[in-house]
């Protein structure tokens, strides 16, 4: 099973199209440089009653199909919310960044984490960076995200991926083969303003404040109905 994702990258002052096809996803869950903000997302999962992990950073293999560049995803029920993160996908020799959420359902998550981040889609932007632009100054970049909830918009998550563990070690940990050809990978989130929410849509953004770029990404959740 595979899914084609396909990126406009800005490339020597303008902007190529790029289809890339993955046949490997890979989501990265506590990867916090700061243990002390580990232990804040694990505390506010706690409380929705998801057990903590074994060990940390760790990694979830998901079915490539999840992918999506919709501006809908279909869920089920009223459970679920989203995480803005930064996705590497790897073509061949190239790396390319942009940015993604790690939609899960938070009533399955109690139940197993793994099944609850399979349930949902996997939004990715349209745009994407390559990554040896950004490398030297990583630390700077910006994710942030948005929830509307009930018709009111309010932010949801802000600041620097520099409390995430960086891209080359998140690869490393992978082991000898890092990233593959044709793998895409979502190199963990921030923790959530006010605790972890749910709505009718969701609006993610990977800023590069050196560069003066950014890339954004919104859609909406369309709640399946749950047959009795």
């Amino acid at each position: 099973m595979s899914s084609r994702l396909s990126f406009t990258v800005p490339v020597n002052g303008t902007s190529l199209r790029t289809d890339v096809i993955v046949d490997t996803l890979i989501i990265a869950g506590w990867a916090g440089r700061d243990r002390d903000a580990v232990e804040h997302h694990i505390a506010e999962l706690a409380a929705l009653g998801v057990r903590r992990p074994s060990s940390t950073p760790c990694f979830y293999r998901l079915a490539p199909a999840l992918l999506a560049q919709d501006e809908a995803i279909d869920v089920v029920g009223q459970t679920s919310s989203g995480e803005a993160e930064c996705v590497l996908v790897r073509q061949g020799d190239d790396l390319f960044v942009s940015v993604g959420s790690d939609h899960t359902d938070r009533e399955v998550e109690a139940y197993g984490v793994t099944v609850s981040k399979q349930v949902c889609a996997k939004p990715v932007a349209r745009e994407a960076w390559r990554f040896d632009e950004v490398a030297a100054h990583w630390d700077q970049l910006e994710l942030r995200s948005w929830v509307t909830r009930n018709g009111e918009r309010r932010l949801y998550q802000e600041g620097t991926v520099a409390g995430l563990l960086s891209p080359q070690e998140l690869m490393a940990r992978l082991g000898a083969q890092g990233l593959p050809a044709g793998a895409a990978m979502f190199c963990g989130t921030l923790a959530a303003i006010g605790g972890v929410a749910g709505g009718e849509q969701f609006e993610i953004e990977l800023r590069d404040p050196v560069l003066g770029r950014t890339i954004r990404h919104r859609y909406a959740t369309q709640a399946l109905a749950i047959a009795d």
